[in-house]
């Protein structure tokens, strides 16, 4: 099996007249990293393990390592955390913007220098996000707030400068003619840890492919940190919501690396550890597209006997998962279907390309 292989998602929309009547989801082939891993050092794979993912590398790298300092019962000093903290939000800021870039401003000429400015002080961010976290990271943050004020984003809680590229945008979101019909959310938080780190090394690999939490497959990413966090009604949940949740997510991490990234303000189970018994540890790590696990069981030379992993994709793209909660049954009134379903499947922002294909069936 190679890294390459079905690296995306396949996804089939059944409509009966203009109603969605079943969602059908064919994930990726995750890379076999068990199998690449088992025998090595796990020291040795620090370095290759951001290699093999183009996204949320950082985020990858970071579980990996604090699952084998928890297996090895390491510990770690409270500079260390808050650079990995600080390392964590700049990735994710990356991430996130980016996804704001091409999903939603790569036809926008008006906002090509705000973009690029934006671009340029972002990679200055990047480039200097080692420890001690000090006055040039706050003020690569401070340019980048500037340069987000540039595109229409001028605070905090997500309100948008009228007649901005990203309000715009925004507003042909709520224009898009699917009305969904309500559905059941649950969102993942750092509270159903435990829950699955339990079942991540257990003889069942199944997990890992399909995971679910007592039947149930939450979403994880910006929307779903926002209504965990901020106990808001999920009311309404389309592509509009889920971009406006990243907007305020982008502003407020910015704040927080502004004001010095201080440990004690922190995001909450950002980073955490768990161990799991002698030479068994996991980790969660909070990335752009949600809640990302590792967990490792090293033998008695250090090398690595079992390594499992779990990304967001997994549960946003789970076949009951939040994709097809959001469109199962939906009513599409406008004639550019192809639009609003490809709206609502972009705004969960899965880690790998997707194909979207659809199948006229009968009367519902």
């Amino acid at each position: 099996m190679s890294l390459a292989a079905r690296n995306k998602i396949d996804v089939t929309v059944s409509l009966a007249a203009n109603v969605v009547a079943a969602v059908e989801i064919l994930p990726r082939v995750r890379p076999p990293l068990g199998q690449l891993f088992a025998g090595k050092q796990a020291s040795s794979l620090l370095k290759v393990l951001p290699r093999l993912f183009a996204l949320c590398a950082a985020a990858q790298q970071t579980a990996l390592l604090s699952a084998i300092e928890t297996a090895r019962d390491e510990v770690i000093t409270r500079t260390t955390k808050q650079h990995r903290i600080a390392l964590i939000v700049t990735e994710r800021i990356a991430d996130l913007l980016r996804g704001l870039f091409v999903g939603h401003l790569a036809q926008d000429v008006a906002s090509v220098a705000a973009i690029r400015s934006l671009m340029r002080e972002m990679s200055v961010l990047v480039g200097t996000a080692q420890p001690p976290w000090g006055s040039a990271q706050c003020e690569a943050t401070a340019r980048i707030v500037a340069a987000l004020a540039a595109l229409g984003i001028p605070n905090e809680d997500g309100a948008l400068t009228p007649g901005s590229p990203l309000a715009l945008r925004i507003a042909a979101l709520d224009e898009i003619d699917l009305k969904s019909i309500p559905a059941e959310h649950s969102f993942l938080s750092v509270a159903d840890d435990r829950n699955i780190i339990k079942r991540l090394l257990v003889d069942d690999p199944t997990f890992c492919h399909c995971p679910d939490l007592d039947g149930h497959a939450p979403e994880t990413g910006p929307w779903a940190r926002q209504m965990a966090r901020d106990r808001l009604s999920p009311s309404p949940s389309g592509a509009a919501e889920r971009l406006r949740a990243r907007i305020a997510e982008i502003f407020r991490l910015c704040a927080w690396l502004k004001a010095g990234a201080q440990i004690d303000s922190a995001e909450h189970g950002i980073i955490e550890r768990y161990r799991l018994g002698p030479g068994r540890a996991a980790a969660a790590v909070e990335c752009a597209r949600g809640r990302l696990y590792q967990a490792v069981e090293l033998d008695a030379q250090g090398r690595i006997s079992r390594f499992e992993f779990l990304a967001p994709t997994e549960w946003n793209f789970h076949r009951r998962g939040p994709l097809v909660r959001s469109l199962q049954g939906a009513v599409l009134t406008a004639r550019r279907r192809r639009d609003a379903i490809h709206a609502v499947i972009a705004s969960l922002d899965p880690c790998v390309g997707f194909t979207l294909n659809f199948r006229e069936i009968g009367d519902a």
